[in-house]
């Protein structure tokens, strides 16, 4: 009875009174009223803007002392942790630790639902222990409800170890809340379909990510401007969108920015300070280096 009664309190099970005729529609209104609810998605973010500069200060302060950011979650709430910590590598250049996820019942649940892992507050404490967690990490918890017991186990566990906390939830007064040092609460309200949080839930959940990570890496000097410096240009598009970038930067032709680009080892902030400093390979590297990696410090 406890969990039962536990869970009718949480808003994201809520019926919602605008879509209770949805079986009943045609098809253009179904679309309309179910997307006509993920309008609330971007004010419910905006409305936690104070606690996601909080949450991103700590992760850029965790970050620049070699730490790492690592993300803990179950079912959708997982699954985009993982999306977001896949696309830093090759969108800020960072190695495939500095941004980690996990998700309740490993790398399966990613393609197919195990949903009993999510209950499991052991599971949550050894893919910590797993982690390697220390005192220079920030563990961020991603859950809906705020109560999921493999989140819960998972934060705690990296409290102890003397990480920094961040919650992500979508219900307030959670227990993700009592236990973290800052917990962002993106109250989207009911689901169009009750109980779906696959829907607003998971999409506030996304954009809340694409702040925390985009944002903190901005901090850290890995982007110029807008354009991501410290992209990998590991495909065509990202080898195209390299030279476009040091072109503009440097002012040159995209013959000269190509080449720059190929005696930089394919690092797009040394072509862009080989050029307009006029250094070597290996000039530039140092400067940079002097830098912290910071492109605008190194221009002067």
């Amino acid at each position: 009875m406890g969990v039962t009664v536990d869970f009718n309190s949480l808003v994201t099970e809520e019926r919602n009174k605008n879509t209770m005729h949805l079986d009943n529609l045609d098809t253009l209104s179904l679309v309309s009223t179910v997307q006509s609810e993920d309008f609330k998605v971007a004010q419910a973010v905006n409305e936690s803007l104070k606690e996601i500069s909080l949450a991103v200060d700590i992760c850029a302060n965790k970050l620049k002392s070699g730490g790492h950011m690592i993300y803990f979650g179950a079912g959708t709430s997982g699954r985009m942790g993982i999306l977001d910590a896949a696309e830093c590598p090759p969108t800020f250049g960072v190695d495939d630790v500095m941004v980690q996820a996990f998700l309740a019942g490993g790398k399966e649940a990613m393609f197919k639902a195990v949903e009993a892992a999510e209950d499991s507050l052991e599971l949550g404490i050894k893919d910590v222990i797993q982690a390697n967690v220390t005192g220079n990490d920030v563990v961020i918890g991603i859950a809906s409800s705020g109560r999921t017991p493999y989140v819960v186990g998972a934060i705690k566990k990296a409290s102890e170890l003397g990480a920094a906390t961040i919650g992500i939830v979508n219900n307030e007064n959670s227990d993700l809340a009592k236990i973290c040092e800052v917990t962002i609460v993106a109250n989207v309200g009911p689901e169009a379909v009750t109980g779906s949080t696959r829907m607003k839930s998971a999409s506030a959940q996304k954009m809340i990510l694409n702040l925390l990570s985009t944002c903190t890496m901005i901090k850290l000097g890995k982007v110029y401007e807008n354009l991501m410096v410290d992209l990998k240009p590991t495909n065509l598009k990202l080898r195209e969108r390299a030279i476009t970038i040091i072109s503009m930067l440097a002012a040159v032709g995209r013959h000269d920015a190509e080449g720059a680009l190929v005696a930089s080892r394919n690092c797009v902030k040394t072509a862009i300070v080989m050029l307009k400093k006029k250094l070597n390979n290996k000039q530039a590297c140092e400067l940079l280096k002097e830098c912290d990696g910071n492109l605008r410090k190194a221009l002067g």
